[in-house]
């Protein structure tokens, strides 16, 4: 069995959220520049099996894509060519940054580690992650 492993795609940093073997629990990875990514990304599936990547689909409020979307396109072009026998899954990612530090207040992260984007962005990519679980039950 392999891994479902999600992306928060940013033009800085990108969140990377996956699920254990079994796919029940969805869990941050790690936050990495955006240069990194395919590098990274390479690293890992030598070493795990990943059956699919969810990417959040950024859209603005009356459903059209946003700017940033143009972004996300060109990069998961580079995923299709670097790891063409992944399957790309395509999940709404609104509000998931508001949700990610709704999450943080919640579970009494202080102030100043909520500054952290990075630590947003994870927690974005693993409700992108969660959000594209509970849709395939």
């Amino acid at each position: 069995m392999g891994r479902i492993l999600a992306i928060d795609f940013g033009t800085k940093r990108i969140g990377i959220a996956v699920t254990d073997e079994s796919k029940i629990i969805a869990n941050a990875l790690t936050t990495i520049a955006n240069k990194d990514a395919i590098p990274f990304l390479k690293e890992y599936l030598s070493k795990e099996v990943v059956e699919c990547f969810v990417i959040g689909e950024p859209k603005q409020m009356n459903n059209q894509e946003s700017e940033s979307a143009k972004f996300v396109e060109v990069f998961i072009k580079l995923l299709i060519k670097n790891f063409p026998n992944v399957p790309i899954e395509r999940i709404d990612e609104r509000y998931t940054s508001k949700m990610a530090f709704q999450t943080m207040i919640d579970s009494g992260i202080n102030k100043k580690h909520r500054q952290d984007k990075s630590l947003i962005d994870k927690i974005s990519a693993t409700i992108i992650l969660q959000s594209y679980m509970e849709k395939k039950v």
